[in-house]
């Protein structure tokens, strides 16, 4: 998967921002400020941190290679993705989507809010 392709479905999501808090190695993405992924854009092949559900986490990491636990993170609740091309883009796509979602769920009320206001 290229970046700019990564970079634009990241960005397509609603209320998220890219940031560089740890440096240049690491840009972060975030919706209303609380991290949905990490992305070593700079590593060939690209690695992306998500957040998961724990048995899902597992499980992916059960089924592809290219999918261990959280670099640098709780290992429960993220998985580092190797985009090598082994995984279809989409089940890419879907776990971004997971880890976003998740995120979105722990944000408080009033930014679940403004996320809601955001579609209209």
């Amino acid at each position: 998967m290229e970046f700019n392709h990564l970079r634009n479905y990241l960005l397509s999501k609603k209320g998220t921002t890219e940031e560089l808090p740890f440096g240049p190695d690491a840009l972060v993405f975030k919706v209303l400020g609380k991290i949905f992924a990490i992305v070593a854009y700079q590593d060939n092949p690209l690695r992306i941190s998500l957040k998961c559900d724990p048995e899902h986490a597992e499980a992916l990491r059960a089924m592809y290679r290219a999918v261990t636990p959280g670099y640098h993170l709780n290992k429960n609740h993220w998985n580092t993705v190797v985009l090598d091309n082994s995984i279809p883009t989409e089940e890419v796509f879907q776990m971004i989507d997971d880890s976003y979602r998740l995120v979105g769920k722990t944000l408080k009320k009033a930014d679940q809010a403004k996320l809601v206001a955001l579609d209209e």
